[in-house]
């Protein structure tokens, strides 16, 4: 397999150089340059598996002639062993014909375990082999931060720095990062926004030079095995559900565009996907793209649901991809000029290819806690504030009744507490046993100013182990 630029003037790389190259050197994004398609046959013949056999199965082909399959089903194995669901990602029903995907069952209570305690394995066998030592760099709005430090804190060869914007996340979801202590992690506090610390990765990327030698490595979902690892639970919901011979449809929270691109694939990958719909807070940049062809920048608002909170959704890029026909200058071309003017429309056909098969709705805080409020009325089950949102989406926007709609459930309540205590609901959940005395656990974190070169000297003066790079 063998993984193409976005943007059309990098050159085509392997799985495990694209693991490791995160960003493409001409700014794209790296995706696959042909993308598998698998017979409803062979889709039909995946009902039953364990998660990690499904997981083989679906991602094989985008790892093939890189990682050895004896090698690859270990890592699987082991990567969702760790999970406290059996079936790793449980389906629950909230009415008729309506489920949550739970997958918030991983260590960090967040859909992002799915990826990157993938990714902490990849790295670790791929680095060992190599024998070479990296740094990661990487933003987060909540959840990837603990999501990344938990899936790479033990590897050896792997320095972990994560910004997350000053006062702007939960309380857990902080805690969950800054409580864990090693030597190789570094928590940074930016006093700024998401857009402001992800700008500073991807200005990282463009220019290495404050790291003497030694190359960055992306664990946000620019980096291709992040979206490759999130394909999977389409299909395990999917085939739950009567697929491949019934069509699904889903909602999903989202925010970097990620999670609901890995639907987008899975369908072009065989799977009977109906609709997809992009839920969104107050921050509505996608949904003003999917309604009305605007993706325009905005104020970037503080809410509830904090890890929407974004204003540029970095694998939008990637959509645009295919919505051009694969033309990387085209593409550049655009967001040359959204760099410009802060503004993005493509033509109209464009537009009306993808509305074909995304819907999207905007959700503010009010209706969000109402949302919570009316789903633990009705069936007692308790969502956190972007699964509500999704929820509300869904029920706004379902195009059929007959067809099974499923909520990506993204986080757990007990994560995000003040939304759940102002919906009004139930006292927020306690946290789980490997969780429950992390407000006693001693926390390390450093608070920069938004400044590139200061972080970039920071990333300078701690990594390798506390050894100035």
């Amino acid at each position: 397999m063998r993984y193409i630029s976005t943007r059309g003037q990098a050159p085509a790389l392997n799985f495990e150089d694209v693991l490791l190259a995160g960003l493409a050197s001409d700014g794209g994004l790296y995706v696959p340059e042909n993308l598998p398609r698998f017979t409803l046959e062979e889709i039909a013949s995946w009902t039953g598996l364990p998660y990690h056999e499904l997981a083989f199965r679906v991602m094989r082909p985008f790892v093939a002639g890189s990682i050895a399959d004896a090698d690859f089903k270990r890592i699987l194995e082991e990567t969702y062993g760790v999970f406290a669901h059996k079936a790793v990602a449980p389906l629950t029903q909230l009415g008729a014909n309506e489920w949550v995907l739970e997958l918030f069952q991983g260590p960090t209570l967040a859909f992002k375990d799915f990826a990157l305690q993938l990714l902490g394995r990849l790295l670790d066998h791929v680095l060992t082999r190599r024998n070479e030592r990296v740094v990661i760099m990487g933003a987060t709005s909540g959840d990837t931060g603990s999501a990344a430090i938990e899936g790479c804190k033990a590897c050896d060869n792997v320095d972990i720095f994560i910004m997350h914007p000053h006062n702007r996340v939960s309380e857990v979801q902080r805690r969950q990062m800054t409580t864990i202590l090693g030597d190789n992690i570094h928590n940074i506090a930016i006093e700024g926004n998401f857009d402001d610390c992800q700008e500073m990765v991807k200005a990282s990327f463009a220019d290495q030079g404050f790291l003497k030698g030694t190359r960055l490595v992306a664990v946000n979902s620019i980096n291709w095995a992040r979206i490759m690892a999130q394909i999977v639970y389409y299909f395990h919901a999917a085939l739950q559900l009567g697929a491949p011979y019934r069509s699904v449809a889903f909602s999903v929270p989202t925010g970097n565009f990620g999670d609901i691109f890995a639907g987008y694939l899975a369908r072009n990958m065989g799977l009977p996907i109906n609709q997809l719909i992009v839920a969104t807070n107050r921050n509505d940049i996608l949904h003003r793209f999917m309604s009305g062809n605007r993706y325009d920048k905005d104020t970037l608002h503080a809410s509830l649901s904090p890890s929407m909170d974004i204003m540029v959704s970095s694998n939008f890029e990637r959509l645009l991809f295919d919505l051009h026909g694969r033309n990387g200058a085209a593409v550049a071309a655009l967001l040359d000029t959204f760099k410009t003017t802060g503004k993005l429309a493509v033509e109209d056909d464009r537009w009306t290819e993808a509305r074909r098969l995304f819907d999207s709705l905007a959700v503010d805080d009010e209706a969000t806690c109402r949302t919570i409020a009316e789903v633990y009325g009705q069936c007692g089950e308790l969502l956190d504030p972007h699964t509500a949102i999704g929820v509300r989406a869904a029920r706004e926007c379902r195009r059929s009744l007959a067809i099974p709609m499923v909520i990506l459930g993204t986080a757990h309540p007990v994560k995000f507490p003040e939304a759940v205590e102002k919906a009004g609901v139930a006292q927020a959940p306690a946290l789980p046993a490997h969780l429950a005395d992390l407000f006693q656990r001693p926390e390390r974190c450093t608070v920069l100013a938004n400044d590139l070169k200061a972080v970039q000297g920071f990333v300078g003066q701690h990594g390798n182990r506390g050894k100035p790079l």
